[in-house]
């Protein structure tokens, strides 16, 4: 099992950038896959990245490409999300989630808004 703990949401203006990080313990990250998930209200939970550990491959919503990157420090055991160009639907909360263990964090807000 891994535990997920989730930080770096807050409330940003449209067109702004924020880094959210994910701090897994209790299991290296460096042979796991890692997604990134968000939930906007009255909507379903919906994928958002992806940093394969096996190929170093990323992957993205098409919501978000070009604007959303995911990166990994193995070191330290943290993935991170960049966001980038922010806009008012990227609203939501986020999570980080090992899928194959049904591991997830607790989530952390973003809240997009003039």
């Amino acid at each position: 099992q891994v535990q997920l703990v989730e930080s770096g949401g807050g409330l940003v203006q449209p067109g702004g950038s924020l880094r959210l990080s994910c701090v897994a313990s209790g299991r290296t990250i460096s042979t796991t896959i890692i997604d990134w998930f968000r939930q906007a209200p009255g909507k379903e939970r919906e994928f958002v990245a992806r940093s394969s550990w096996r190929s170093g491959s990323t992957y993205y919503a098409d919501s978000v490409k070009g604007r959303f990157t995911i990166s990994r420090d193995n070191a330290k055991n943290t993935v991170y999300l960049q966001m980038n160009s922010l806009k008012p639907e990227d609203t939501g909360v986020y999570y980080c989630a090992v899928t194959n263990l049904n591991s997830w964090g607790q989530g952390t807000q973003v809240t997009v808004s003039s």
